[in-house]
């Protein structure tokens, strides 16, 4: 009997419902691996609720600190309309000019996207429906920028003539819809979107220049990155638009991240006369930081901190890198997951009353890890002996004192920041800012030690003794606003006291303040328990933000176990097992060669690895033997390395290559 039949059947086995897979939540990627899983729902519930306040925090922020550009473009984009609709455009465009903002939002690129997206929506919310944004990457000749603004602007496939000759029988169910990438065609679009948009809109009668704004809303285009675009293909579409704007109320927005002269240097004249510019300048992203900063690190409201070592690497990322305050934030929030996910003690990182509570619930675990904190060593070390047995073996007695020292701990930072702007609000301004111009230069010096013990401090304060009256009374005036309940006491002390000379007063104020600095601006080392919120693995940090690529790349070639985890590929002595990709045995072969490294050699010495790999063996006349399929791997293996940019071809020997990359992972 024949089971041909049988043989070639297709069997179902559905799973049963106790095996189905569940599916894995960020609870549980929190979970996994993390330091402590007893607490690990407290710590990522905790985590998650910072990380929602501060996405919530910077988006209110970033409103509130681009409402003043926004605005202004608002008002730019609605007056330009305006002009088009109630008096005559040609005459008062000068002929065939388009009216165009030129923002200038500075060099931190990734934090533009943010901006576009809300000055988008606000035109679209507000003004016009007609918002289309192009970026340079996808406009790479004329007809790309036009299959762009066309398709986004009317929701539709825009034909391209090479694309009909390329695929004639492909979307067959589409052509139909497709329409000819031309402005002509939008024209006759935005007519039919107006006609309906008059049409049928019954009720009672509006005002003639609201009725005229909706009959005609501008057509807007941003182009994000303009310094990105092609000139000549930006001349072109200029041109090309210029001479539909009688027809088409279009309105340009040009992205700049340099300068304004930009546009002088992509632009002839004869292209650029045909825009009516108006320079608008948002924000710089020094100002934007130090307004994040103040929000979110320089405030008792957040209980997660940075330590400084964390900072600097922070502030350095931004300074050297890219002035990106985006990056910034998801720094902070990097460090914000590491501390929660890998110190068990992130608990009590919360508001007072909560952190109060869950001492409380400390298991015998994590109070033995607060026995071996460094800050509570001091502290007890400098406790009696009674007391230090008490804190090292009673677990009770141990969270009544955590409660003292969180309680402490709070205070401390509740006074820290009051006094830390005080003291910033007298120096900012003195002679060559000897603590810094920055409120967060002050936070750095003290994170580290003793403010009071700088050298750059007491030549701050002479500075401050040598203040004109009018000078120290401004200075006094705003650290007043600052410290005024303390200020009041002072005061107080003072009306029994007969008047005295300006200069007396002057130096009894001085010290006054010194004291207030010495009482609150101690390090936060200084601090007992001050781990639970201070975060300070800054390698971590600096590994995740600011990576090396050739670094990864090399650990990845020489140790491949280290990514792929299979057992075949672990070695203990650092060499690369036979197993291992073949571009990883190219590229352990090629550390052992010179500066040039000949061809011929390296696929000799790599067909006798891979043989030995296949388990042939030593004494079999096809050991070593390069056939076509080894050949054709290495061929493979020498073009990968030479992408990555290891090798590459020299014109010195032919048959050979030279090597541009010294020393192993």
């Amino acid at each position: 009997m024949s089971t041909s039949s049988v043989s070639k059947g297709c069997f179902v086995f559905k799973p049963s419902a106790k095996k189905k897979k569940r599916t894995l939540t960020l609870e549980d990627y929190f979970a996994d691996g993390c330091e402590d899983a007893e607490n690990s729902e407290t710590r990522f519930k905790l985590c998650q609720d910072l990380w929602d306040k501060i996405k919530t925090d910077t988006e209110v922020l970033q409103d509130e600190l681009n409402r003043k550009i926004l605005d202004s473009l608002l008002d730019f984009t609605r007056k330009c309309s305006s002009t088009h609709q109630h008096s005559n455009w040609a005459s008062q465009m000068r002929a065939s000019e388009i009216p165009t903002a030129a923002l200038v939002l500075g060099v931190n690129v990734p934090d533009h996207d943010m901006t576009f997206q809300s000055l988008s929506d606000l035109l679209q919310q507000s003004v016009t429906p007609h918002v289309v944004s192009v970026q340079a990457k996808e406009c790479g000749a004329l007809k790309h920028l036009m299959k762009r603004v066309l398709e986004r602007m009317m929701g539709t496939v825009v034909a391209v003539d090479d694309e009909e000759e390329e695929e004639p029988e492909q979307l067959s169910a589409q052509l139909h819809k497709r329409v000819h990438c031309s402005l002509g065609t939008l024209c006759d679009w935005y007519n039919t979107k107006t006609r309906k948009s008059n049409t049928g809109t019954p009720g009672k009668k509006r005002s003639s220049a609201v009725r005229d704004e909706q009959q005609q809303p501008p057509v807007v285009i941003i182009f994000k990155d303009l310094e990105a675009f092609n000139s000549k293909v930006l001349q072109d579409f200029i041109l090309i638009c210029s001479r539909y704007i009688e027809r088409l109320p279009l309105m340009f927005i040009f992205g700049i991240a340099t300068s304004p002269s930009t546009i002088q240097h992509m632009l002839p004249h004869s292209v650029s006369s045909l825009l009516c510019i108006e320079l608008f300048q948002s924000l710089s992203c020094t100002q934007h930081l130090a307004t994040v900063i103040d929000k979110f690190i320089l405030t008792p409201q957040f209980p997660f901190k940075l330590s400084s070592k964390v900072m600097q690497v922070l502030i350095s990322i931004f300074l050297y890198h890219d002035f990106s305050v985006k990056n910034f934030i998801k720094g902070v929030q990097l460090a914000l997951l590491e501390h929660f996910h890998s110190q068990p003690l992130s608990v009590l990182c919360c508001k007072k009353k909560e952190a109060l509570l869950n001492v409380m619930q400390l298991s015998h675990s994590n109070l033995e890890r607060i026995r071996q904190l460094l800050s509570f060593k001091r502290y007890v070390e400098k406790q009696d002996p009674q007391e230090q047995d008490s804190l090292l073996k009673d677990d009770t007695h141990l969270k009544e004192v955590c409660q003292k020292l969180i309680k402490g701990l709070h205070k401390y930072h509740k006074n820290y920041y009051p006094i830390l702007r005080c003291l910033h609000t007298l120096t900012s301004s003195l002679p060559r800012y000897p603590l810094g111009k920055q409120i967060r230069e002050l936070h750095l010096i003290c994170l580290e030690k003793n403010v009071w013990e700088n050298e750059d401090y007491q030549s701050a304060m002479k500075l401050l003794k040598m203040l004109a009256k009018d000078e120290l009374i401004i200075l006094l005036q705003r650290c007043a606003e600052i410290l005024e309940p303390t200020l009041l006491e002072m005061n107080e002390s003072r009306r029994s006291k007969k008047l005295s000379p300006f200069e007396v007063l002057r130096n009894e104020v001085l010290e006054f303040i010194d004291s207030l600095v010495k009482s609150h601006l101690s390090p936060p080392d200084s601090q007992t328990l001050n781990e639970v919120s201070y975060y300070s693995s800054s390698a971590t940090v600096r590994r995740h933000i600011n990576a090396t690529p050739r670094t990864s790349i090399q650990a990845a070639l020489s140790s491949p176990y280290y990514y792929l985890q299979n057992d075949s590929l672990k070695t203990e002595d650092g060499s690369v097992s036979n197993a291992a990709p073949d571009i990883c045995i190219a590229y352990k072969l090629h550390l052992e060669c010179g500066r040039l490294i000949n061809l011929y050699d390296w696929l000799e010495a790599y067909a006798t690895v891979v043989s030995a790999a296949e388990g042939n063996s030593p004494d079999s006349d096809n050991f070593g033997k390069v056939d076509e399929v080894k050949h054709a791997r290495f061929i493979r293996a020498v073009s990968e390395l030479e992408f990555l940019g290891f090798i590459k071809s020299t014109k010195q020997k032919t048959d050979h290559v030279a090597r541009l990359t010294w020393g192993g992972c």
